[in-house]
């Protein structure tokens, strides 16, 4: 059996100020860090509080943060190894994330 999540009221904050996207999920912060240098995003480290871990959030915290820094014109570098992980997996993310 598979936990489901819902996704749809989901939704990714681009906190510039702090070089991080976060998504509230029941009152928590998962959150994926970035540096930034040479117009691109190279996104260094992703985290979904523990007691969430194991239920599809991160995956949705990754590719909502692709889809946003794409809509904000941003190129991106994927340092984290799960951030890599799941650009390689996806067909829509894997020729777009470096």
């Amino acid at each position: 059996m598979q936990n489901n999540i819902i996704k749809d009221n989901l939704t990714v904050q681009h906190e510039k100020d702090n070089h991080r996207f976060t998504m509230a999920i029941n009152g928590e912060i998962a959150k994926v860090a970035y540096q930034l240098r040479d117009d691109k995003m190279y996104l260094t480290y992703s985290e979904v509080p523990y007691n969430l871990r194991g239920k599809g959030y991160g995956k949705e915290l990754v590719e909502r943060t692709f889809e946003q820094l794409t809509k904000e014109g941003y190129k991106a570098v994927a340092v984290c190894s799960y951030i890599k992980a799941v650009a390689r997996r996806s067909e829509k993310w894997n020729s777009i994330i470096e």
